[in-house]
C-alpha cells in the first residue's frame, strides 16, 4: 500500500495544507482501523458515496453511524491508503473542496471531498466521493497499454485482424459462451458492451432491431436530443467538436451504428430473447434467443437489462377503447405526422413525448389537442443549457478546462439527499429569467409545477422519470393557441371521440396516448417470471417520498448499475449521460467477478416496492 501521509509539520493556513492535515489524519486512522477515529473526522451531518470501491455496490452512507457501520464491515477487505490531491483545492462559501485519489488492496480510485469547519474551528468532512477507476492487474489496454495492432516478425499462423474478428463472430454464442448477456441494444446496452469489450470480458448484446441505432430511427421524424452535446458522449470516442448542441435522431442512430462496429461491440441484431431461467447451483442464466429466425441457447453467468430506464408502455384502458373506430397507439409506436395532415388528434399527456408529438403534428398540418391530465414542469432548453448545465457541461466548461469524466464526476459528487438544495435556487434564477414565458403558458391554462420541492428537471428525473418537458418550441405553440389545450380527465371513448369527466367531447381520428412507463422489472417478469421481478422489486427512483417516488429513503437509483436481490441480475440504462457514467462502474463490478475476485457487497438493496 502506498506509504501513509504524515501530517504537515507546519501552520500554513492554505486550502492545500488543511486538506493535506485532513487527509493525513483520515488516512492514519483508516490504517490504524480506527473506525471511530474515521468517523470523528466527517460531521453530524454528513454523506459518503461510494461507487463500487468499498462497498463494491453503489451506496451512499449517511452521517457518522452509518459510516461506522459500513467500515465496520468493509475497512480490513479493503485496506484504503495513498490518499493525495490531485489539483489544488479550493475554497467557496466555507467550503473546502478537493480531487482526491487513492488505492484500496484491488483497484485504483479517484474521489471528492468537501470539508467544513465545526465549531470548534476543526475541519470535518461534509461529502466524500469514492469511485473506483481500475482494477490492479487488470488494467484497460489504452494510453501506453494500447495494442500494437500490427505483428511484427515472421508467423505462418498469424490471423490477420479481420481473420480474427471473423472467427470471434462465428463462435461467440455457439462454441463460446459469453460471461454477460446484455439485453437491449439502445445507447446504455451499447455503453456497456463498449467498456465490457475494454475489459476483456466475453458479452453479447442482443436487440431486435435490424441495425444498432434503430431505437432512434425508428422514432417519430422531428425528435431531436434534447440534452446538448456536452452531455451526451459515449464511452471512449466522444462527438467531434462539430457536432450539433442537439443531435437529430437519425444522426445519433448512425452514431450508434459506427459506434458499436469501430468499438467492435459483439451485438446480435434481429434477435429476441424469449425466456431466461438462473440455475441456484450453477450460478449460470439460460436464455433463449431468436436470432433472425433461428432458436439458440446462451448460458451467460450475469444477465443485463438495458432496455432504457423506462419499462413496458403504460397503456390505460379507458371505458370504449374498444369501439373508437379512429386509430390510436401510445407514443413510443408513433411513427410521425405524415399519415395525419387535416386529421384531428388527441394526445393524452402533457409531458416530453406529448410535447414534440404535438408539434410535429400542427406543423404538418393536423388539428391537434393536447390533453392535460396532470402538472407539468417545463423548463426552456436554452435556460437549462445555460443556467442548469453550462458551469459542467458546456462549451465555456470545455474551454475552461472541465473535461467530461470531472463533470460527471462533479455532478456524482452531490448526495442525492441534498441535491435538491443545489438545484433549488438555479430553478429559482430560470423562473425569474422566463417569467413572461411561464405567465403565457399559465395564461393559456397550461398547470405548471417546478416539483414538489421547487427544485425542478433533474430531480424530477431522478425521482420519477416523468413528469416534465424540456421546451424547444412546442409551448410556445400552446402558448399562443396553435396546440390545443384541454385540462381533465378521460371518462370513456365513443367512436368518434374522446369523452371527459365533465362530458366535454374531443373529437379524433387519431388518439394518442403520451402515458409514460413502467418500471423495468416489468420487462423482467416477460423474460423471467413474475416471482423474480418481484424478488428485484421495483426499478428507478430514491425513496424521496415525492410524486410518483414512494418512500422510504433509498439514498441511490433503486436496482440501477449494483446488484440486485436477485444474483447475477443487473439493470443498465439512463440518459446519455448515466449510460456513459455509470457503464464504467457495472463494468469494473462485472470485471472483477470475471477474474475471480471477491466481492462482498455492503448495503445490497432491500426490496419496498414490487413495481
Amino acid at each position: 500500500m502506498t506509504q501513509t501521509l504524515e501530517p504537515p509539520a507546519t501552520t500554513d493556513r492554505s486550502p492545500q495544507a488543511r486538506v493535506d492535515a485532513w487527509l493525513a489524519d483520515f488516512e492514519r486512522a483508516l490504517a490504524a482501523r480506527d473506525v471511530a477515529g474515521v468517523a470523528a473526522l466527517f460531521g453530524t451531518t454528513s454523506f459518503w458515496r461510494d461507487l463500487v470501491t468499498f462497498t463494491w455496490n453503489i451506496k451512499t452512507v449517511e452521517g457518522r453511524e452509518q459510516i461506522t457501520d459500513m467500515l465496520g464491515a468493509r475497512l480490513d477487505d479493503v485496506d484504503p491508503g495513498g490518499f493525495h490531491t490531485t489539483e489544488t483545492p479550493d475554497e467557496a462559501d466555507g467550503v473546502l473542496s478537493a480531487w482526491i485519489a487513492f488505492e484500496t488492496a484491488t483497484a485504483r480510485g479517484s474521489g471528492h471531498l468537501r470539508l467544513r469547519e465545526n465549531a470548534d474551528g476543526d475541519l470535518e468532512a461534509w461529502t466524500l466521493l469514492t469511485t473506483m477507476q481500475e482494477l490492479k492487474g487488470h488494467e484497460e489496454p489504452r494510453g501506453h497499454r494500447r495494442p500494437m495492432g500490427a505483428v511484427h516478425g515472421s508467423n505462418k499462423e498469424t490471423k490477420t485482424w479481420a481473420e480474427r474478428r471473423e472467427l470471434e463472430e462465428k463462435e461467440l454464442g455457439y462454441a463460446v459462451q459469453p460471461y454477460v448477456l446484455i439485453v437491449g441494444g439502445g445507447q446504455g446496452g451499447i455503453a456497456l458492451g463498449a467498456r465490457l469489450r475494454q475489459m476483456g470480458v466475453p458479452a453479447i448484446v442482443v436487440d431486435r432491431n435490424d441495425r444498432p441505432g434503430d431505437q432512434w430511427r425508428g422514432r417519430y421524424k422531428s425528435l431531436c436530443l434534447h440534452d446538448p452535446v456536452w452531455y451526451d458522449h459515449l464511452p471512449y470516442l466522444p462527438f467531434p467538436d462539430n457536432w450539433p448542441v442537439f443531435a437529430p435522431k437519425d444522426k445519433i442512430g448512425d452514431w450508434l451504428e459506427m459506434y458499436t462496429k469501430v468499438m467492435e461491440v459483439p451485438y446480435w441484431t434481429r434477435t429476441t430473447a424469449e425466456s431466461a431461467t438462473f440455475d441456484e447451483e450453477t450460478k449460470q442464466w439460460t436464455v433463449v434467443v431468436d436470432r433472425d429466425g433461428e432458436k439458440v441457447t446462451l448460458t451467460p453467468k450475469h444477465l443485463v437489462m438495458a432496455t432504457g430506464m423506462s419499462g413496458k408502455a403504460n397503456i390505460p384502458n379507458f371505458p370504449g377503447m374498444d369501439v373508437f373506430r379512429g386509430e390510436q397507439h401510445h407514443s413510443s409506436q408513433h411513427p410521425g405526422p405524415d399519415a395525419y395532415v387535416g386529421k384531428k388528434v388527441v394526445v393524452v399527456g402533457s409531458n416530453n413525448s406529448a410535447h414534440d408529438i404535438c408539434k410535429a403534428l400542427y406543423e404538418t398540418g393536423a388539428d391537434v389537442t393536447m390533453l392535460q391530465r396532470s402538472s407539468t414542469h417545463i423548463v426552456k432548453s436554452d435556460s437549462l443549457c445555460e443556467i442548469a448545465l453550462g458551469d459542467l457541461y458546456s462549451e465555456r466548461a470545455v474551454q475552461s478546462g472541465t473535461t467530461t469524466q470531472k463533470a460527471d464526476l462533479t455532478f456524482a459528487s452531490l448526495p442525492y439527499r441534498i441535491m435538491h438544495e443545489f438545484q433549488i435556487p438555479v430553478y429559482q434564477q430560470i423562473a425569474e429569467k422566463d417569467k413572461d414565458f411561464y405567465d403565457r403558458l399559465a395564461a393559456a391554462g397550461f398547470q405548471q409545477d417546478f416539483g414538489d420541492d421547487s427544485s425542478g428537471l433533474f430531480m424530477k428525473y431522478l425521482r420519477r422519470g416523468s413528469g416534465y418537458y424540456i421546451d424547444v418550441g412546442a409551448s410556445e405553440l400552446v402558448a399562443d393557441g396553435s396546440i390545443k389545450l384541454v385540462n381533465g380527465q378521460v371518462d370513456h371513448l365513443t367512436e368518434t371521440a374522446v369523452v371527459l369527466a365533465d362530458d366535454t367531447e374531443l373529437e379524433a381520428d387519431l388518439v394518442v396516448y403520451a402515458t409514460g412507463y413502467g418500471s423495468m422489472n416489468g420487462w423482467v417478469a416477460d423474460l423471467v417470471d413474475q416471482e423474480t421481478a418481484d424478488k428485484v422489486g421495483k426499478v428507478w427512483g430514491l425513496g424521496s417520498d415525492t410524486t410518483k417516488d414512494p418512500g422510504p429513503w433509498e439514498g441511490e437509483q433503486r436496482n440501477m448499475w449494483k446488484p440486485t436481490q436477485q444474483e447475477n441480475l443487473w439493470f443498465h440504462g439512463g440518459n446519455l449521460h448515466q449510460s456513459r457514467h455509470y457503464s464504467l462502474y457495472l463494468g469494473l463490478q462485472l470485471k472483477a467477478r470475471y477474474e475471480g475476485i471477491d466481492t462482498p457487497v455492503y448495503g445490497l438493496q432491500e426490496v419496498h416496492h414490487l413495481s
